[in-house]
């Protein structure tokens, strides 16, 4: 109710609500999906260069109507040859070019054609840029996996054991002794045990970055329950956003070359050694196609699947998270008996195997892009299928202002009420019209181009709403603008959020009480915050 509660005033005022039973598909959110088709790429035209002395070479782009299914660059589709090709191709023209001028030679769905010294017209795809790639002493330094056991390529699963359980008794222990009144020298006070707490979040935070991907992925998604874990807990899990170490260069070279089957010269025209982010499972890298066109590279950290296959799942024996999580589910002092641990569990794993397939999250990406094809101010970035394997996966290079760096988007003179209507307007339409949605959207996921446009990035963690439950979903927002109490507990019952046992009627009044007093009022953001929380 939280949620209605945050969302009502926007959509008072934004959406024209008509009768409680039209068709989903006649849903009208204001200025969203356009019946226009997008419009065709622009062609640029090349003029003559002065004391044009000598013949050059330049790239020409060509369209090509292809399977959608094949490719997948839903309306962007260029015709681009396999690795391997490149490499053969490459070879051939090392040591000879020819220079007629009917002769072409394609690279990556690009001819080179010799220019003559008079004005000539070629045909390219404007490539959508925000702005220049930033120089590299600007990105930041990210620290290095190297002093860490996981990121070593000896570690087994016998001194994975070691590790985890060690980490578990010792947090077992700090957590008893912080709960416990005569742990305290000279009696105990809550000061005492909040520095405490926080002494035990810290060090914390620093066994799951000892313990690598699996647990810092699993600590950054705690970091969201502020129900499930202490407030000291939360806060110190949420710095794993911006710490997590990244691998060597030298790793990322030999994993992209190993899994796309060419050098990286071959490949990119130029690739940035630097990361411009490291994630738990996996770091980007920037680079430029040898078209022009500026790519990102998302790389999966060596020993991923090894490393999870040990945490979460075992041909002997489960992994060791499925046993920490039976362990908590049997222990009262970690609330067992009032929270689903092994669901928790199921669901992380379930999770975590589907991130590190980036065949799966390049179809997400795909998907999530044809949905908002005709919204120019949701930007997806495009996939580069040509250059993205189970374990690499590139994309359009389209770099923003994080979304929640309030103070520069101010100094730049956007439009903060409107993003955040943007924002609001397009889960709205994931929820309600489309039914897949992005399931991650932390600060880091969300940014916001030069055009004030929403940019989403990391596609590994999507979820999907049957059509079903979205018209329940809508009929309850159609209820709630009604003040329907009896209605709403009604949708409430078919979404199966509501038991219908016993009598209800104390339900309803408190249902008409919220809808009565509360919608009307414009609630205070830190206690629409905690509301949701609980």
């Amino acid at each position: 109710m939280a949620v209605i509660m945050a969302l009502h005033g926007y959509y008072y005022n934004n959406i024209k609500l008509g009768n409680q039973r039209r068709a989903l598909h006649n849903l009208s959110f204001p200025g969203s999906i356009s019946v226009h088709k997008l419009p065709k790429n622009r062609r640029s035209k090349f003029d003559k260069l002065e004391n044009d002395k000598f013949p050059r070479l330049l790239v020409e782009m060509r369209q090509t109507e292809l399977p959608p299914s094949k490719y997948g660059t839903n309306g962007r589709a260029v015709k681009m040859v396999p690795a391997n090709e490149v490499v053969k191709r490459k070879t051939m023209s090392e040591n000879k070019v020819e220079m007629g001028s009917s002769s072409k030679q394609a690279v990556n769905g690009a001819s080179l054609v010799r220019r003559d010294p008079s004005p000539a017209l070629t045909k390219t795809t404007k490539s959508r840029t925000s702005k220049e790639l930033p120089p590299l002493e600007e990105l930041k330094v990210l620290p290095s996996d190297e002093g860490f056991s996981w990121a070593n390529e000896n570690y087994n699963s016998l001194q994975r054991s070691i590790d985890v359980w060690s980490f578990v008794i010792s947090l077992r222990v700090r957590v008893l002794l912080d709960n416990a009144k005569w742990a305290y020298l000279g009696g105990f006070t809550e000061e005492k045990q909040k520095s405490r707490r926080q002494k035990t979040a810290a060090w914390l935070r620093e066994c799951v970055l000892q313990l690598g991907p699996t647990f810092i992925k699993l600590g950054q998604l705690s970091s969201t329950r502020s129900d499930l874990f202490p407030r000291e807990f939360v806060d110190e899990l949420a710095k794993l956003q911006d710490k997590v170490p990244a691998f060597s260069p030298k790793k990322a070279r030999g994993f992209i070359e190993s899994e796309l089957g060419a050098p990286i010269n071959v490949l990119f025209k130029e690739f940035e050694d630097r990361p411009i982010a490291a994630a738990s499972l996996g770091q980007v890298h920037r680079a430029i196609l040898h078209n022009g066109e500026k790519v990102v590279i998302k790389v999966q950290r060596p020993g991923l699947k090894k490393l999870f296959d040990i945490d979460l799942l075992s041909m002997s024996c489960p992994g060791n998270l499925k046993l920490i999580a039976e362990y908590f589910q049997r222990s009262e002092t970690l609330g067992g008996p009032t929270r689903d641990w092994v669901g928790i569990y199921e669901e992380c794993a379930t999770i975590l195997y589907q991130e590190i397939d980036y065949i799966n999250e390049g179809k997400n990406a795909d998907r999530f892009r044809r949905d908002f094809r005709n919204i120019k101010w949701v930007r997806v970035p495009l996939v580069y299928w040509d250059y993205t394997a189970s374990k690499v996966l590139t994309l359009e290079y389209a770099p923003g202002i994080k979304i929640n760096e309030v103070d520069m988007l101010t100094s730049r003179g956007y439009d903060r009420l409107r993003i955040s209507s943007h924002t609001i307007e397009a889960y709205l339409i994931q929820i309600l019209r489309t039914g897949f949605f992005h399931a991650d959207p932390h600060p880091g996921n969300l940014a916001v181009d030069v055009d004030e446009a929403i940019i989403y990035y990391d596609f590994g963690m999507m979820g999907e709403i049957k059509s079903f439950t979205r018209e329940r979903l809508l009929e309850l927002f159609y209820a709630v603008y009604e003040k329907d109490a009896k209605k709403v507990m009604q949708c409430l019952i078919d979404l199966g959020a509501l038991q219908p046992t016993g009598d209800l009627s104390s339900v309803r009044r408190s249902i008409q009480f919220f809808l009565d007093n509360l919608l009307s009022q414009t609630p205070d953001q830190q206690q629409t915050l905690s509301a949701i929380g609980e």
